[in-house]
């Protein structure tokens, strides 16, 4: 398997998440945020960078995070991303709509843009689907896995951008989950996690 690193914030939603016994064997270590700096990510394969984390701290780690993907790691970014630390980050904002699955013929908006990747054999479009808060527009020649309708990117993996991968997503599954709400969530760390450690990114 592959070794699993998360910047860890110590937050409630973070500390539910990250020591679930379910997902914690996936996981090598919780690198508390504050020593991230000087944490060592020496034989680590991903890094998790969770959503909800410090805007300051998250653009100091920047070109660390940069360096590990260009050393060949995997980065994966969870959540809206509103501040430029991603590799050709391009970050759209929307209007979330908490409540769209009450209107009539309600509809996500999500459609699965390769169908055949890997991953989907670990999750399935419905275990992605609550609410948006955005997209991303990805550099040309990265992979978009999970679309809007109108092709926004909602996750993609980008193998063009450095040496390594980033799996880049605007859902944040780790808040969620660790907040005991938003039952889809659960149901997506429950193969995005394992598929990070075994699957074929």
């Amino acid at each position: 398997m592959r070794k699993i690193a998360v910047i860890y914030s110590g937050n409630a939603p973070h500390h539910r998440t990250f020591n679930e016994a379910k997902y914690k064997k996936y996981i090598e270590s919780l690198i508390y945020f504050p020593e991230f700096m000087s944490a060592s990510l020496e034989g680590y394969e991903v890094l998790i960078v969770p959503s909800q984390l410090n805007e300051r701290l998250l653009l100091e780690a920047k070109e660390k995070i940069n360096d590990f993907a260009d050393a060949g790691g995997t980065v994966v970014a969870l959540g809206p991303q509103p501040w430029s630390w991603i590799a050709n980050q391009k970050w759209e904002e929307r209007e979330t709509n908490f409540w769209w699955w009450r209107e009539p013929d309600a509809k996500s908006g999500l459609v699965l843009a390769d169908p055949d990747y890997d991953l989907f054999n670990y999750i399935t479009l419905s275990d992605a689907t609550w609410h948006q808060h955005g997209v991303f527009w990805p550099i040309e020649g990265a992979q978009k896995l999970i679309t809007t309708e109108d092709g926004g990117s909602v996750l993609y993996v980008d193998k063009v951008s450095s040496k390594g991968t980033w799996i880049v997503t605007t859902l944040d599954p780790d808040y969620h989950f660790g907040s005991y709400f938003m039952p889809a969530t659960e149901r997506f760390l429950n193969g995005f996690i394992p598929w990070l450690a075994k699957g074929k990114i």
